[in-house]
């Protein structure tokens, strides 16, 4: 066990190390890319947001409080990483309250993406597979509730480091540092529990993905009513599963990145990180709006309606399911 602890001291330390050594070799077309795609989605997701809040239906049904969520959280999470990656690649230390709560931010909208996903794939579970029952359980509360528990869950494990920080070091928000996630780990069980939040949100998300596509692919097959809510509500839930396998990709990737930095020479590391914060942080929040906002007949003429800035009369059909 002291080897083991040994040895992911020792990673976490040659990863701190690399990563503080490459921050100012970044190309800046690396930095253009990424911003320029951020900046995009979230006007899109704003937008989005917007079109949500015109009509009363989307604000209280809980199918689409929960994307609304999804969006807010996605907008935040690509906004959170854009700042911290600009400070890397500035090689700029910061204040260690603000590095807090620009951590704290980061990592729970990080986690909030499956978890959300997982809520919207039991909404869509309980509307299919149990309609009568579906007004009663998906309410305006429960949503608000859920979303709380989606919060603390993604927040807790970072909020236990930053408080350890706290009780090891009575003047850590006084100290500037580089603003990385393992840069507030300053003990080897600390990346052990990382880990296995990782490990947790990835079994659960997954058994819940799993299950409810394959509850709502049997209703699609065997109701004799509804067929077409039924077909909708499988298309949703297998999109549901392309992105929860993008999202959780990055579950997995942490531990082989932390690998790769005891084996990878620095430059080559560099270069997959910056792989993993575009196309497994980024591209996933900006693949939202389009799955699910885009594709949607309630949304989709309403959302065309003010990007056309309102010059093109459409008259949206406003649905519910």
């Amino acid at each position: 066990m002291a080897d083991a602890n040994s040895s992911s001291q020792q990673a976490l330390f040659v990863h701190q190390q690399m990563f503080q050594v490459q921050l100012n070799e970044g190309p800046l077309t690396k930095l253009v890319v990424s911003i320029v795609m951020s900046t995009l989605f979230v006007w899109v997701n704003c937008l989005l947001l917007f079109t949500l809040s015109r009509k009363p239906v989307f604000r209280e049904t809980p199918r689409y409080v929960l994307f609304s969520h999804m969006l807010c959280n996605d907008s935040v999470q690509l906004v959170s990483t854009s700042l911290l990656y600009i400070l890397s690649m500035s090689y700029v230390q910061v204040h260690k309250a603000a590095c807090s709560v620009a951590l704290f931010v980061s990592s729970s909208t990080f986690f909030n993406a499956p978890l959300n996903l997982a809520l919207m794939s039991l909404e869509r579970y309980v509307a299919i597979c149990f309609p009568l029952r579906h007004a009663t359980i998906a309410t305006p509360a429960t949503t608000a509730v859920a979303i709380l528990l989606i919060w603390f869950l993604g927040g807790v494990n970072v909020v236990i480091d930053i408080l350890y920080a706290v009780a090891r070091d009575g003047r850590f928000f006084s100290e500037r540092m580089f603003c990385t996630r393992e840069r507030i780990f300053m003990a080897p069980w600390q990346a052990d529990v990382f880990q296995g939040f990782n490990g947790f949100y990835f079994v659960i998300v997954t058994v819940i993905i799993v299950f409810t596509y394959i509850s709502v692919m049997l209703v699609a097959r065997s109701a004799s009513s509804d067929k077409e809510s039924a077909k909708k509500a499988h298309r949703t839930l297998l999109l549901h599963l392309i992105q929860l396998g993008l999202c959780l990709n990055s579950f997995l990737y942490g531990t082989i990145e932390r690998a790769l930095a005891m084996t990878s020479s620095s430059r080559l590391f560099m270069d997959l990180r910056y792989l993993n914060y575009l196309f497994v942080l980024i591209l996933p929040r900006c693949l939202s709006p389009l799955i699910y906002g885009l594709r949607d007949d309630a949304v989709r003429p309403l959302f065309l309606y003010y990007v056309r800035c309102g010059t093109q009369k459409v008259k949206p059909s406003v649905t519910a399911h």
